[in-house]
């Protein structure tokens, strides 16, 4: 029960941990394009993950943004004195959550699916 509350807490904590980073990445279009395209999407654990064999300018691009993810994930646990895990965690279900129709994210299985209209497949721990 405690452990659920503080991910609670750090759900909304950790939306503005992520926004710079999506943010500033959908201003490039590698980005918009891979994303778009189903070549990479958003993993549970908080960062981005491939979905189909990346090329290296794609590899690269995820790379980095996971970089400045855990960079900023680092920070914001250390404010909210929880773990970078849990931070990066609660992050992922934020992150899943935002995918918009079409844009692909990775299931608590380990599975890629595609986001429809509906609610995206989350962990149960979820905030």
């Amino acid at each position: 029960m405690k452990k659920n509350k503080a991910l609670a807490a750090l759900g909304g904590l950790s939306l503005v941990a992520v926004v710079a980073a999506p943010v500033m990445a959908q201003r490039d279009p590698a980005y918009q394009a891979a994303r778009a395209s189903g070549k990479i999407g958003e993993k549970p654990d908080g960062y981005l993950g491939y979905v189909t064999a990346p090329s290296p300018a794609i590899k690269a691009l995820v790379e980095d943004l996971n970089i400045k993810r855990k960079a900023a994930y680092t920070r914001k646990a250390q404010e909210t004195n929880s773990t970078v895990e849990q931070f990066a965690f609660t992050s992922g279900c934020n992150l899943i959550m935002r995918t918009v129709p079409g844009e692909k994210y990775q299931t608590p299985t380990g599975t890629w699916n595609t986001r429809d209209a509906g609610n995206p497949v989350r962990d149960s721990r979820c905030p």
